[in-house]
Order: structure tokens, then sequence, then C-alpha cells
């Protein structure tokens, strides 16, 4: 975890997974760098918004892998489930729902699944493709940690591979071009500047 800036009241912080998705951003907004993975997600923007104060938004950019054919380009999320939670065996085990699908304000019809496995091969990817259009490996854990604080999340993701064969190669050749398009729609649609 790594805290770029300063967070204010006035200004939305920046949610990035790693460097290598943040290379572009040149902003006065404060950037968290939480690392890969629900775990850290969670717990990263958990310790600062508990830190405090609180930003006046949240805003997550991040690579994710396409489920569908013909995915591509840059998406506001609208809903983010977990994939690698089986919510509905828990609760004949408890009588409690973990994990229900996350609705996001001012995001559209797209729905993300988020789980800490990077999703690589075909079986995997057709039957992710049943639920949601992208998948990435931290969406659902910072909405959960925003929605707990109060404080609003936008999720916006750049398609960066194909979530089958060849995935992890496309992401790590594909990565500074999707950094570039992210930094490109923060500075069209974020207080980018001071």
């Amino acid at each position: 975890m790594e805290l770029l800036g300063e967070i204010t009241t006035d200004r939305p912080l920046l949610v990035v997974a790693v460097k290598e998705e943040a290379q572009f951003l040149d902003t006065d907004l404060p950037v968290l760098l939480t690392g890969m993975g629900k775990v850290n997600a969670a717990t990263a923007l958990a310790t600062v918004l508990g830190r405090g104060p609180r930003p006046s938004g949240i805003v997550n950019l991040g690579t994710a892998g396409a489920l569908r054919a013909g995915w591509t380009g840059t998406h506001v999320v609208g809903t983010v489930v977990q994939h690698d939670l089986d919510g509905e065996l828990l609760a004949t085990l408890t009588g409690e729902t973990y994990g229900a699908p996350l609705t996001l304000p001012d995001g559209g019809d797209v729905v993300l699944a988020t789980g800490d496995a990077f999703i690589a091969d075909e079986a995997a990817r057709v039957r992710l493709a049943e639920r949601a259009a992208l998948v990435d490996m931290e969406g659902y854990a910072l909405a959960t940690a925003a929605g707990l604080a109060g404080v609003p999340l936008r999720i916006v993701k750049h398609v960066s591979d194909e979530a089958g064969d060849g995935a992890a190669r496309s992401w790590r050749e594909s990565v500074a071009e999707c950094a570039r398009a992210l930094a490109d729609w923060a500075e069209a649609n974020t207080p980018y500047r001071s």
C-alpha cells in the first residue's frame, strides 16, 4: 500500500491496484496504490478511510479482462459481484447472505466480477461470462469498503485482455496502453488539477 499525495474532504481519491496502471496519472489528486487482490484492496482503502480525513469520493481506475467477445475500451461499472465466494452455499450453512451483488451510483449496466484468481483459461471465462462482462481482482472489495465508510465510489475499468488463454501475456503487453486510457478518462472526468 502506498498513498501518493494528501487526502482532503473536498477532492476525490484515485485508487489503483499497481503502479503500472497508474504510470500516466499526472494529477494533483491523491492516489492510493493498493496492491493486487481483494485483501490488499480492502485493507488499503479501509486503512486510509479509517485514518481520515475522508475524500469527497473514490474513483477506482484499473484494468479488467473481457469475459465476452467484442468488449474493448473503458467502462464505468454499474454492478459488482464476487465470483469466488459461494454465497448460496454459505446461506444454507448460516442463514445469512454474504457477497450479494453491489450496485454503484452513477454506474451503467456493466457488471464486473471480482475474485482473487487471475482469469486466464477458457473454461473459467465462459463460466463467468454468464454473470458479468468484465473481471478484475479488486472492485468488489473496494465497493464494500467504500460503502461501509459511506464514501461514494466509481469503478472505471479499461479492457486489457480477453480473460482466456494468454491473458497474462496480454496484460503485460497492454498495461501501458491501458494506463494511458485510464489517465485520459480521469483527466476528462475528475477535478484532475487544483
